[in-house]
């Protein structure tokens, strides 16, 4: 299945974990058109871990637990696809699943029809109790033939927490999405930790395969499953959004939607923000050298990015991921505009719709502790002098 732009979707495990069952989808499904996040794009439902029996039957299946789903999961595929959305179920490459339920060593090809049977659009696929002698790139190319051996088309995420040098070889495996980092919690820790992370993989994700920087904890306030005291502020919640979006990263939505606060709902539908993660060409930004401040230090906390968009528009994030406010520089020598060359950038804030100016040279902005700018930029004339 050829996927162009990073999948948009929900996955119940940072709320619920193994605490799922049909009535909690179903109104998860119900508020994700109500609060309008559907319209927004999200338009994946992921059941994750512990939706199974913890044994197969006797001719090797995968059994639905019915006390959780007592209609079974076709009825609540059909529902899910009733309102308009994509419908997704969790497996592992192991023999086990991370919650210990069956996985899908062995049982590929069996398991891949059983999911197609029921209209399943897109498969989580974890890599727990994964045999140590089996080969985990081969096994994620077993199931990408298995899935479209059913003619259905979909969606394979290859959730292998980067191991075994996944960005290097997963595209080959058909994945449409391949996970490259350890589970994410609801902190700043690691939201900043998982950033980080990602600069060498920058050149890994495209239209086809897209690199997943797990699942996003805007909006869970401390709640959920993943969550140590009050969560992240809600400066911190828009930092995330915006490095994952700068990121082409896909969107999958952690909190639980039934619950959603004005504040996390706005973020996740801003616009401008989801027009640079869709943006079809999907490119990984451009990052601005090391600034430097006028003692002849740099900030090693703050990032910049620039990012070509298609259409001739530009993205610029400024991401301060330390403890302390701090000035920031955007020059732009650093990322290819001369200051004699007669052009510079017309800026707007992402977040206001401010235009903020023109600049030629330098943009120079006060940015707080674990907070970001992001900039659509438009290339302009504006004479040697600039403004």
């Amino acid at each position: 299945m050829l996927i162009d732009r990073p999948p948009m979707g929900w996955n119940s495990w940072n709320t619920f974990t193994n605490k799922i069952n049909d009535q909690t989808i179903r109104e998860t499904a119900d508020a994700m058109v109500e609060q309008g996040l559907a319209e927004a794009g999200y338009n994946y439902l992921v059941i994750d871990d512990s939706w199974s029996e913890r044994e197969r039957d006797q001719d090797g299946n995968l059994v639905v637990c019915r006390a959780k789903f007592p209609h079974g999961m076709k009825s609540l595929a059909d529902y899910v696809h009733s309102k308009g959305l994509k419908f997704g179920m969790y497996s592992c490459a192991g023999v086990r699943t991370c919650m210990d339920y069956p996985g899908s060593f062995g049982h590929e090809f069996q398991d891949a029809r059983y999911f197609a049977d029921i209209g399943v659009d897109f498969l989580k696929y974890d890599y727990c109790y994964k045999p140590s002698q089996a080969d985990g790139p081969m096994l994620y190319n077993r199931m990408s033939i298995a899935l479209k051996s059913t003619g259905r088309d979909i969606l394979l995420s290859a959730c292998s927490w980067g191991r075994d040098n996944t960005p290097q070889w997963v595209r080959s495996t058909g994945a449409g999405m391949f996970r490259s980092t350890s589970d994410i919690t609801d902190t700043y820790t690691s939201i900043r930790d998982i950033a980080f992370s990602q600069l060498d993989n920058l050149p890994y994700s495209a239209p086809g395969c897209f690199n997943d920087l797990d699942m996003l904890v805007v909006g869970l306030n401390g709640n959920g499953s993943i969550g140590f005291g009050q969560g992240c502020t809600e400066v911190e919640y828009r930092q995330h959004f915006a490095f994952w979006c700068m990121l082409s990263a896909p969107l999958m939505l952690g909190l639980d939607v039934r619950n959603i606060t004005k504040e996390a709902r706005d973020l996740l539908v801003n616009s401008e923000l989801l027009e640079i993660d869709q943006d079809p060409e999907a490119r990984p930004p451009y990052m601005h050298r090391l600034q430097f401040n006028r003692d002849g230090f740099g900030d090693e906390n703050v990032r910049i990015m620039f990012k070509h968009l298609s259409g001739g528009d530009y993205a610029v994030g400024i991401f301060n991921f330390g403890d302390e406010d701090t000035g920031a520089n955007v020059r732009f020598y650093d990322i290819g505009i001369d200051p004699m060359c007669g052009y510079g950038f017309e800026l707007t804030d992402v977040f206001t719709g401010e235009n903020v100016g023109t600049y030629h040279e330098i943009y120079t902005m006060k940015i707080a502790a674990h907070d970001c700018r992001v900039y659509r930029a438009k290339l302009v004339q504006c004479g040697h002098g600039g403004l």
